[in-house]
């Protein structure tokens, strides 16, 4: 009996001492090797870092989200790249900055204190401004994916990105107001104190060939009648509203309500499966300029719709349904820019990661990405979608280029 206890208490403690030695391949702080990002995975495989600075909550929360499913479904798409020779495991480390600019800057930090090789994102410009000079001051590189505000990258040679600029945006929807209405006399509608907002207001302004009435609404505005009573009562003839799509929404819903017969036009943060279900079954007129339309890359579309479909939690993020929003197609695109930046680095270290993009060049399923001197993309078209109402869906309208 005495053996038999023996050898079951030298099995237990050899059994204990396995389980505590597991690991996940998830490279935890312990394990970090300093400014590369490398860290010891299952077996020894070396994992290589990349952080995901996004918004999973707020305002902008369900843009946030279908931004970091692209990148979630690049990741399992292609789980490991080749660095220096070496095959690394790529992990995602995430930070939420709340769609909040006050908040970005302790997100930034966080993903500073991770590790990590490079980051992406963020869904929101404003958070992107906040949240920059943390990664500046670093020496950390940033890839923006869809932040489009020119603050994002002006004064920041760590901040690069891959969307187009709202002076770009602004003035396609402007020409577009022009030449698929006629539009005379616009109406103009975001939130005060938004940097992006109020952005886009000013550019579609400064191209806009008519008259404009402008006005901005508070934060935690819920009622929008005030507002789209006076673009009726001004007489105007499209109405520019690039706002969030927690505001968005509300905004169609009443405009369904109200019968409103003024197209409204919008930017990249209404092409939204929600903007779609608030419009859907009425006669309210949505157009948006985005950055993809379902059918540009049919492998892409067949690929992630496929996981949408298999991966409840996905679903969920992506509003309910598998539609493609722009914001992921970009976010796909922005996670192999950063595979690529590595592989161009031989490193995972941060510093010549970042001394790679600038020379850096890929072709992705929203087209050619380059980028300039100030680290923008190189970007000179934009998708104008329009609401299906009767499908629920998005179909384009038109590829429009800025004058």
């Amino acid at each position: 009996m005495k053996k038999l206890f023996a050898t079951l208490l030298a099995l237990s403690l050899a059994l204990s001492l396995a389980a505590c030695g597991g690991g996940s391949g998830s490279g935890g702080s312990g394990d970090s090797a300093g400014s590369g990002g490398t860290t010891g995975g299952s077996g020894g495989d070396k994992v290589v870092r990349i952080g995901v600075f996004e918004p999973a909550t707020g305002d902008s929360g369900a843009g946030g989200k279908q931004e970091m499913l692209g990148m979630q479904y690049a990741n399992k798409e292609t789980p490991t790249v080749v660095i220096g020779g070496e095959t690394y495991t790529v992990e995602l480390v995430y930070a939420d900055n709340a769609s909040d600019a006050a908040k970005a800057p302790t997100a930034a930090s966080q993903l500073v204190s991770q590790d990590v090789s490079l980051v992406l994102g963020t869904y929101g410009s404003g958070c992107a401004i906040a949240g920059g000079p943390i990664f500046g001051e670093a020496g950390l590189a940033a890839i923006g994916v869809t932040c489009t505000n020119p603050g994002v990258t002006a004064g920041n040679d760590y901040y690069f990105r891959i969307c187009f600029l709202d002076p770009f945006q602004g003035t396609v929807l402007a020409n577009f107001a022009s030449e698929k209405f006629s539009a005379k006399k616009a109406y103009l509608l975001g939130e005060l104190g938004n940097d992006y907002d109020q952005g886009l207001l000013n550019y579609f302004e400064q191209a806009f060939e008519g008259e404009v009435v402008k006005d901005s609404f508070p934060p935690n505005t819920s009622d929008f009648s005030t507002y789209l009573n006076k673009a009726v009562a001004e007489g105007a003839d499209v109405i520019f509203c690039p706002v969030s799509i927690a505001y968005s929404t509300q905004i169609v819903k009443l405009a369904a309500s109200m019968n409103l017969n003024i197209p409204i036009l919008g930017s990249d943060t209404l092409d939204s499966n929600k903007v779609l279900d608030a419009a859907k079954g009425s006669d309210v007129q949505i157009y948006v300029s985005t950055f993809y339309q379902e059918g540009g890359s049919p492998e892409f579309d067949e690929g992630i719709k496929a996981w949408l479909n298999e991966d409840s939690t996905a679903m969920t993020n992506n509003g309910g349904d598998d539609t493609i929003a722009a914001v992921t197609a970009m976010g796909y695109d922005a996670y192999y820019v950063a595979l690529e930046a590595l592989k161009a680095a031989g490193s995972t270290d941060k510093a010549a990661v970042k001394a790679a993009l600038p020379s850096l060049s890929y072709t992705g399923v929203s087209g050619a990405i380059a980028f300039d001197g100030v680290g923008d993309a190189v970007r000179d078209t934009a998708y104008i979608k329009t609401a299906d109402n009767a499908a629920g869906a998005w179909t384009l309208e038109t590829v429009q280029t800025a004058k």
